[in-house]
């Protein structure tokens, strides 16, 4: 029995979430035989359990076909932190991807989406890979701000690969729907639907995926803590009362799933001039700040009304991309360094501590099936 008898063996291990096995990806190492004895060494990039538990599995029953009695599978990870395997109902359906970051907004219209794409743009420009999921079941709108509104995901086997552009991969239900077609959607087939999108999308190895989830605290944000260890939120606001009395609803909940929070980004700060490039303060600025330090955390960025923006969203020429230079792309690499610089934090101290969270009913109202 030779060495590669167990890699032609091995061959038929595919690597978890993937299409591949785990000798084409080069995980297989120091395969050492002596007769009926054979040991080897599987160095993978994901920490979860359960990833490590099917390899293992897998593994010794290819090689006891080859007649191997005593087999041993080494599986080198790297360490999870705390919160990779303490999350919400201790789950991780989509274990290739190092963190997640949930952007949350109390209301409709802050520019939740416009966050989230430059966000993960900036973080791409500085050498990350991310992946941009589009949790907005009812309003998609990052394919359009992404540039491939007119594209198609390639499906391979029962699972799809994402689209990607700007050096971003991206998934979005409004891809996968006609243009201008409604989705009359219980709560329940939401949470269904969030679910397939962390499990049956083809992800690569991501360091980080960008969540653009709904408005509101509902059935999307309780699926996702659910489903994997969220590693950081971000709450958009914009300077008015109303909005920031929607953003502390956010933030609780950030409290309440035991989410770390990265922080706020105070959207529509301030108005930029395109003739003169002067600021002028229409809706409030600062505003933010005492909200921020209720809940212990700070603001990231504070992006103005930059007409570049709007034409970026509309065109598929995201801001960050197309005018570097330009004030809010600035602000928006600032806002990226600092939230990699706290996710690298929070996995530093272990992770959060996310516990089981169950939705919960105010007193005096009766709770409902959707």
């Amino acid at each position: 029995m030779t060495q590669e008898n167990v890699l032609d063996a091995l061959k038929n291990v595919t690597y978890p979430g993937f299409t591949k096995d785990i000798v084409t990806f080069g995980f297989v190492k120091d395969i050492k035989i002596d007769g009926k004895n054979v040991s080897l060494t599987v160095d993978i990039t994901s920490s979860a359990d359960e990833v490590k538990a099917q390899i293992t599995e897998e593994a010794t029953t290819e090689l006891k076909k080859l007649g191997f009695e005593n087999i041993t599978v080494n599986v080198l990870a790297p360490q999870a932190p705390k919160q990779m395997s303490n999350s919400v109902s201790g789950k991780n359906i989509a274990p290739h991807v190092k963190n997640f970051v949930m952007v949350s907004s109390g209301k409709g219209g802050v520019g939740k989406s416009t966050t989230s794409v430059n966000l993960a743009i900036a973080m791409a420009m500085q050498g990350k890979k991310v992946g941009l999921l589009d949790a907005d079941i009812y309003g998609p709108n990052i394919p359009r701000m992404m540039g491939v509104a007119d594209q198609k995901p390639e499906i391979q086997g029962n699972k799809v690969l994402p689209m990607k552009a700007y050096g971003v991969e991206v998934m979005s239900m409004g891809s996968l729907m006609e243009p201008g077609q409604s989705l009359i959607w219980r709560g329940s087939m939401i949470m269904k639907a969030i679910e397939q999108f962390l499990r049956d999308i083809l992800w690569s190895e991501l360091d980080v995926l960008v969540i653009d989830m709904p408005p509101g605290t509902g059935d999307a944000q309780l699926t996702l803590a659910q489903s994997v260890p969220v590693t950081a939120g971000i709450t958009v606001t914009t300077p008015q009362e109303v909005s920031l009395d929607d953003s502390r609803r956010s933030l609780d909940m950030f409290q309440k799933l035991h989410i770390p929070t990265a922080g706020i980004i105070e959207n529509m700060s301030g108005f930029i001039c395109p003739s003169c490039h002067t600021e002028s303060d229409i809706f409030g600025m600062g505003t933010t700040e005492p909200v921020a330090k209720e809940y212990d955390t700070h603001v990231i960025a504070r992006i103005p009304i930059e007409p570049e923006i709007r034409v970026g969203g509309d065109t598929g020429m995201p801001v960050t991309y197309h005018k570097p230079d330009s004030e809010t792309a600035k602000r928006y690499q600032a806002a990226a360094t600092d939230l990699l610089a706290f996710i690298d934090k929070v996995n530093a101290e272990g992770g959060a501590d996310n516990q089981a969270i169950q939705p919960t009913t105010p007193p005096g109202v009766s709770a409902c099936s959707v």
